[in-house]
């Protein structure tokens, strides 16, 4: 199969470097200092999970080349920010077809069932992903950690059977635990309820995750707020294990020590980040069904956002 991975972040990175290292047709899209690095040094990623390794030659590109390529992939992996979705879709049309198959793999709730409506001629599913990585330097990307695992399905019955689990076995083959879901409303809430803590908590103290990895009042509010989107998930009829709080805390245990989410890291550098669905998304959602999410009404506050 074919496949474009749209953001080559440290999420998209990994997603085809994984696959390219493993012989796939695999092609970037990415820019600026990054993308020049690429083309000239490689892909290089620093993994923990297999190593580190180099890709080089690369298949490496803006959506402007590309599209002068006149090729159509087969699988497209979505991996920017939430905020840069709607600039993307314009190209998404272009390079897609009624057999193409596009998985958002965001940290945003929702963002495949909300994107379908507006590429209507091909398929858009849902993913999310388990994964510690990011941009180290241009051209360069850190993997931290064993966990790298993706989510991905789609809501009831499909007649895609057959190519997702092509897609499911090709990463597999590439060292990626994959996840082939049945319930992915369900799945990629549960991701999104222990993104959103990390990633809340982490920005709202301004500390790397071992600081919630020990008890105190970091941990507390990283708790809190996971006992919010608990009840968020309630008022929207959507099943969690009983244990998320348990697994949560496993997965949260098993982070690298000085990681921290990518919204922190932006916010850090004054970036535009992921605020708005990481966060104030989910105070709109909870005022939408008059239910209290009294931490992330904390954490919101914090960070100007009035209800």
């Amino acid at each position: 199969m074919k496949y474009l991975i749209v953001g080559t972040g440290g999420t998209g990175a990994c997603i085809g470097g994984f696959l390219a290292k493993n012989n796939h047709d695999v092609t970037f899209i990415a820019r600026g200092k990054h993308l020049e690095t690429i083309n000239e040094n490689g892909l290089t990623i620093n993994s923990d999970r297999i190593g580190k390794f180099n890709l080089k030659p690369v298949k490496a590109m803006t959506t402007k080349q590309y599209l002068q390529t006149n090729e159509i992939p087969d699988v497209i992996f979505i991996s920017v920010k939430g905020y840069a979705l709607d600039d993307i879709i314009p190209f998404l049309a272009k390079v897609s077809k009624e057999n193409t198959i596009i998985i958002p793999i965001l940290n945003i709730y929702g963002t495949g069932y909300r994107l379908a409506p507006k590429l209507p001629h091909t398929n858009v599913i849902e993913g999310c992903i388990y994964i510690v990585a990011y941009i180290s330097a241009p051209g360069e990307i850190s993997q931290k950690g064993n966990i790298f695992r993706i989510v991905f399905g789609t809501r009831g019955k499909t007649p895609l059977k057959n190519q997702l689990e092509q897609i499911a076995q090709d990463l597999k083959d590439s060292n990626i635990s994959v996840v082939l879901s049945e319930n992915i409303a369900e799945d990629t809430f549960r991701k999104f309820v222990l993104i959103s803590p990390y990633a809340s908590c982490g920005a709202y103290f301004d500390i790397p995750a071992d600081i919630m990895q020990k008890q105190g009042k970091e941990q507390d509010l990283f708790i809190a707020l996971t006992k919010d989107c608990i009840n968020l998930a309630k008022a929207y009829n959507i099943n969690l294990p009983e244990n998320i709080i348990d697994i949560n805390l496993k997965t949260l245990n098993a982070m690298t020590p000085d990681t921290t989410a990518s919204m922190q890291k932006d916010l850090q550098k004054g970036s535009q980040s992921e605020i708005d669905g990481l966060i104030f998304e989910v105070v709109r959602m909870a005022k939408a069904k008059n239910i209290a999410v009294p931490a992330y009404e904390l954490v919101a506050k914090h960070f100007g956002f009035i209800a």
